[in-house]
């Protein structure tokens, strides 16, 4: 059992804390386990003080800042962790602006570490859910934040490409379905995989969008109504590994890459892979034997074993 968290606060920041908690998790729909990680991340930061008062965090200056990530860093910290702690804290005063008009312009001078540029590769299950989790936060309205989500839980739970999901139509998916029929390169057809959890967020969207959807035309709109563009989802994608500090082979193509990866850990044969992707040649697939089969396979036992069932990839 996890220790509880506590604040070196006064009762009025510890009541507000608990709010943003609250408004993580009932507004912006973050999964308990993302709301508790942010939570302690917010945590190291109000401790690393002493008697938080709202006073307190409006006159913090950005030395401050620069002085709790020194600490953090002399912690022999990664990177991408000490990144996500700065996401938290950011993400904890943009909501008491938001608000409270609570206002401390300093933590928005204060800049992720950087990380190395890395190959493509897969994103590994926990920090998969952790990405779809922030999803909502850099949307312009709610509906679109949940429609951001649903685009990017099809490329992650059944493989498609993101021009393939945004040229579905309204009735290509239905309730119930195990599966469904997606039109790939070449205008060639393959059937995929439809989990109910991927379902659901399409579900929410549908219910959530200011439009009504007619069989035969888009299921994923832009603002004006439009059929929504890739270049809408690949700018959400940045602006999300920005703020979690993700090197930048982190891409709507990564989250492809990673149900072809946890399949073949799970022991599902290239030739099915190949056949639910749609790849053209066995060689593109192979690919995806370039991974640490033991730990995808550890992780995908958690994804999809019930374990966080609240939360339930564009390559050649």
């Amino acid at each position: 059992m996890k220790n509880k968290i506590s604040f070196h606060a006064d009762s009025e920041v510890q009541n507000l804390i608990e709010e943003w908690q609250i408004w993580l998790s009932k507004e912006k729909r973050f999964s308990d386990h993302t709301v508790d990680a942010y939570a302690r991340d917010l945590s190291f930061f109000i401790n690393f003080f002493e008697n938080v008062s709202v006073v307190f965090l409006q006159n913090l200056e950005l030395r401050d800042f620069r002085r709790f990530i020194s600490h953090r860093a002399a912690m022999d910290l990664e990177k991408t962790s000490l990144s996500r702690e700065i996401s938290a804290i950011k993400n904890f005063f943009n909501w008491l602006f938001k608000k409270h008009r609570i206002k401390n312009e300093a933590v928005f001078l204060v800049s992720n570490p950087k990380t190395a540029k890395t190959l493509p590769k897969a994103i590994d299950a926990p920090e998969a859910f952790e990405l779809l989790d922030q999803v909502a936060l850099f949307a312009k309205s709610d509906w679109q934040g949940l429609r951001d989500k649903a685009v990017m839980m099809l490329l992650y739970g059944s493989g498609l490409r993101i021009s393939e999901a945004l040229a579905l139509n309204f009735g290509d998916i239905k309730k119930d379905q195990k599966a469904f029929v997606v039109k790939g390169k070449g205008n060639k057809e393959r059937l995929v995989p439809l989990l109910p959890i991927v379902f659901e967020a399409i579900e929410a969207y549908v219910n959530a969008a200011p439009y009504s959807f007619k069989e035969n035309e888009a299921l994923f709109v832009g603002a004006r109504g439009e059929r929504l563009s890739a270049r809408i989802i690949q700018r959400q994608m940045q602006k999300i590994r920005t703020y979690m500090g993700l090197p930048d082979s982190v891409t709507p193509h990564a989250l492809r890459h990673s149900f072809a990866t946890q399949l073949l850990s799970e022991g599902c044969d290239l030739r099915s892979i190949q056949e639910l992707l749609g790849h053209a040649s066995l060689s593109t697939t192979e690919r995806y034997t370039n991974v640490s089969l033991n730990k995808l396979k550890t992780e995908y036992d958690k994804a999809y074993s019930g374990e966080t069932t609240e939360n339930k990839k564009e390559v050649s």
